[in-house]
């Protein structure tokens, strides 16, 4: 299909007229039509080249008029080498609307006006709880000459005079009045006073201490009958090494039945008797080898033993309250009380081994519970020394609710005549409803 003539001189007025037109090789036609060109001056040269397909060729180069009068691209602030061709203003398009898409989270993000603020706050914006400190636990270093050191824990001595006042300020704990070096018998010679202690460390393996205290109760005033004074009370214990030794071991397994494994202990009792009695003397052990040698007696009781009985700290009882809290505290990472133990004893000072079972022992039955820590009520809340703290909890009163009703003689009379009364009101209504 071909053009007009004037559909066409009106395509070259625009080519010539567009900044980004082509230089195309020209024709003869095209010179021709090249002099109504606006600007001709008559001195333009064009190189005349005979084609066969120079119609085709001008035709297919025709632009549209709508490309005309388009908006001219956006300048880029890129410098450009050479002719803008058509198609280097498509890939500049391209690259303008492409949009980069990334994903962000829907948490907040902290932006440096943030930071700032903070650092204008300072540490002492949160009022009533302190920044943790560093916890460092327990190292164990070696010198060039072969000697092993282990260095406390940081803060450990802040820690523990915290919880020792603490301590001393409520002692309520079981272990404070029930502890197994308080449960001898006042009255007793010394050589029974530390055959009691012995016992009562025995019977208190898996036992809470006020079932102890029981048990040891019983022992003193039920091994054997025993006369009474004038006031009707015992004036001398009957738990001594003879009469464990002649007890009938059911009657032994009756007075200690409540406390753990109590099948166990009744044989371990009866055999470190006869032990006592034939190579002691019907005393105890005054050594860590003599009393681990004992059936149903281990390293802790033994320690424990010969520091309440005998009065020598050879080394630190550990149980499994002392264990779990300075593991909790980030003192050591220790799987077993004998390494917890053997940690203990590098760093801490001798003169505090007798009295850290009974402050921590007594700890762990009042406020840092196996299960269910009571954080708010321990003086360490807050400070940023405890490193297994639950910020937040509040110790709430606990209160139970009692309704006392108090009903006097003389009121009970009168409700029960009233109720009498209504009673025969209402059998003689029913008397006359039935004449």
């Amino acid at each position: 299909m071909r053009t007009s003539r004037l559909s066409q001189e009106t395509t070259r007025i625009f080519n010539a007229l567009s900044p980004n037109a082509r230089n195309a090789r020209s024709t003869r036609s095209s010179k021709r039509l090249a002099s109504f060109a606006l600007g001709y001056d008559g001195q333009m040269e064009l190189k005349e080249e005979e084609d066969e397909t120079t119609n085709n060729r001008t035709s297919s180069q025709t632009p549209d008029i709508e490309d005309a009068i388009a908006t001219p691209p956006r300048s880029s602030r890129k410098r450009k080498f050479g002719a803008d061709t058509p198609l280097k203003a498509n890939v500049v398009t391209e690259t303008e609307i492409k949009q980069e898409t990334t994903w962000t989270s829907p948490r907040r993000v902290k932006n440096e006006e943030d930071d700032g603020e903070e650092e204008q706050q300072g540490p002492g914006a949160s009022p009533g709880r302190s920044k943790a400190k560093p916890k460092i636990p327990a190292r164990r270093t070696t010198s060039p000459s072969g000697t092993v050191r282990i260095h406390p824990p940081s803060n450990w001595e802040e820690i523990y005079n915290t919880i020792k006042a603490m301590r001393q300020r409520n002692p309520t704990a079981p272990v404070d009045t029930m502890g197994c070096e308080d449960l001898f018998w006042r009255g007793a010679p010394p050589k029974e006073k530390r055959y009691h202690t012995l016992t009562a460390l025995m019977l208190s393996s898996q036992t809470k201490d006020t079932v102890t205290a029981v048990a040891m109760q019983r022992l003193h005033t039920e091994l054997v009958p025993q006369e009474t004074d004038g006031e009707g009370k015992i004036s001398h214990s009957s738990l001594t090494v003879e009469n464990i030794i002649a007890c009938d071991p059911v009657h032994l397994d009756n007075l200690i039945g409540k406390v753990g494994f109590h099948n166990n202990k009744t044989k371990y009792i009866k055999q470190v008797a006869t032990i006592l009695k034939n190579e002691y003397n019907s005393d105890i052990p005054n050594t860590i080898e003599g009393l681990v040698r004992l059936p149903g007696v281990g390293p802790k009781m033994a320690y424990l033993c010969m520091s309440a009985a005998w009065g020598i700290d050879e080394g630190i009882g550990v149980d499994v309250h002392v264990h779990r809290l300075t593991n909790l505290w980030g003192w050591h990472k220790t799987k077993t009380p004998e390494e917890t133990r053997a940690w203990l004893e590098g760093w801490l000072p001798k003169d505090k081994w007798h009295e850290i079972n009974k402050m921590l022992v007594g700890l762990g039955q009042t406020v840092c519970l196996p299960i269910g820590r009571r954080c708010g009520e321990c003086d360490l809340a807050g400070t940023g020394l405890c490193k297994a703290e639950i910020r937040g909890w509040k110790a709430n009163e606990r209160r139970v609710k009692k309704e006392k009703i108090e009903l006097s003689v003389d009121e009970g009379t009168k409700l029960v005549n009233k109720e009498e009364e209504e009673r025969k009101i209402v059998k003689v209504e029913e008397e006359l409803a039935n004449v």
